[in-house]
């Protein structure tokens, strides 16, 4: 089998730190072109350029390239970029590679780079499945962390949620049942409602709230009208007695 991935480099932003060439032509030129226009943002991105895929990695300032003929495919590309970002990472995290300047590391980290050039060629089935699991562990990863990100933003709206539904608790059973101060009540009860009513528990809550609100006003209602009743019967006992 031929070489598959023919150049590749280390870059920090636009600076080329390392690089190497299997093959010979314009492949650095193409490349480094291609790095000019990059978003500096933390992602991957790939190009398509006469039978070749130019394929970058974006990480925390720096950018690994590999160049490759298409019959390479996807995952060896991937594979190959992760192993050098690994190994680079490992090299010069002590800071080195943040103050070098351009082909500063290339003595250092070149034949690095065209070592694993080497082996990920001769072993492309072992480096596409490596790559392929390293995708899927990144993919559940993101899919734990939107989940865990729900969870906590549940969390806070139901630790709202009990403080209002205590609050309103302590509100019913410290207020006056008379008609007048209830309905005073339900109507401030209105600002609860819309502060938590983006809740789904929150508008049951409130809901039960304002049933069992309008129940004690109905009550209070039927005895103030039965006391009032009485005193009324009682007054006119009273009348005809004298």
């Amino acid at each position: 089998m031929g070489k598959t991935l023919v150049y590749s480099f280390v870059a920090r932003g636009a600076v080329v730190l390392a690089d190497h060439a299997e093959v010979s032509g314009n492949f650095a030129s193409v490349a480094a072109q291609c790095l000019q226009k990059l978003p500096s943002s933390n992602n991957r991105f790939t190009y398509n350029c006469d039978g070749h895929t130019f394929n970058y990695h974006v990480h925390d300032g720096f950018t690994y390239c590999v160049v490759a003929t298409e019959a390479a495919g996807r995952q060896l590309p991937i594979g190959f970029i992760e192993r050098v970002k690994e190994d680079f990472a490992k090299k010069y995290s002590g800071g080195k590679a943040k103050n070098a300047t351009a082909n500063g590391l290339k003595r250092e980290f070149g034949p690095k780079l065209k070592e694993h050039m080497k082996y990920c060629d001769q072993h492309p089935e072992e480096i596409d499945k490596l790559a392929k699991v390293k995708a899927q562990v990144t993919e559940v990863k993101g899919v734990m962390m939107q989940n865990i990100e729900k969870v906590l933003d549940r969390g806070e709206k139901i630790e709202l949620l009990v403080d209002k539904t205590e609050d309103l608790r302590s509100q019913v059973s410290s207020i006056d049942h008379s008609p007048t101060h209830i309905y005073v009540f339900i109507i401030s009860l209105h600002d609860h409602i819309t502060v938590c009513g983006r809740s789904i528990c929150c508008q049951i809550d409130t809901g039960a709230c304002m049933i069992y609100l309008s129940f004690l006003l109905a009550s209070s209602v039927r005895r103030h009208k039965t006391s009032g009743s009485r005193e009324q019967r009682s007054g006119e006992r009273c009348g005809g007695r004298t």
